[in-house]
């Protein structure tokens, strides 16, 4: 069956298009780095909070990464479809950083140095461990960057 030429090319477009548009979109900063770059600056506040014992600059920060802002929906699906069989692992290490940064927050609040710098190393490994599975792959794809620590 022979196809005429204006279907041919409206098949063509439509196909150029739609690659370009996920060309696009792949690289189209995702929301997901600004919440990682504003949990990395949060991290360095707790540092400084710690250093300082200025504890009550610990808890609020620590309730700023315990509750950090999710992407909207529409990147969460690019993510999911990326990451895919392994959300269940994606969402347990958002998870661990979630409660560890409650428990930062806990030993703060009762001015427990030692309990927050148990706490703050959790919370390290917990993004620590997510990082070393997750970033580069992440950034491969998203970005198209091989060699990129973001």
């Amino acid at each position: 069956m022979k196809k005429s030429r204006p279907a041919v090319f409206a098949l063509l477009a439509s196909s150029c298009l739609l690659l370009a548009t996920a060309r696009a979109q792949a690289a189209e900063p995702l929301v997901l780095r600004d919440v990682m770059q504003d949990l990395g600056k949060n991290m360095q506040v707790i540092t400084d909070g710690i250093s300082r014992e200025d504890w009550e600059l610990v808890e609020k920060t620590a309730h700023l990464i315990a509750d950090h802002p999710q992407p909207p929906m529409t990147e969460k699906m690019r993510i999911i479809g990326f990451v895919g069989p392994h959300m269940g692992k994606f969402k347990a290490y958002d998870g661990e950083t979630h409660d560890q940064a409650q428990a930062v927050g806990r030993a703060a609040k009762a001015k427990d140095g030692p309990g927050v710098i148990l706490a703050f190393q959790k919370l390290q490994t917990s993004c620590y461990n997510c990082h070393s599975e997750f970033r580069k792959p992440f950034v491969a794809h998203f970005y198209g960057k091989k060699d990129a620590v973001q």
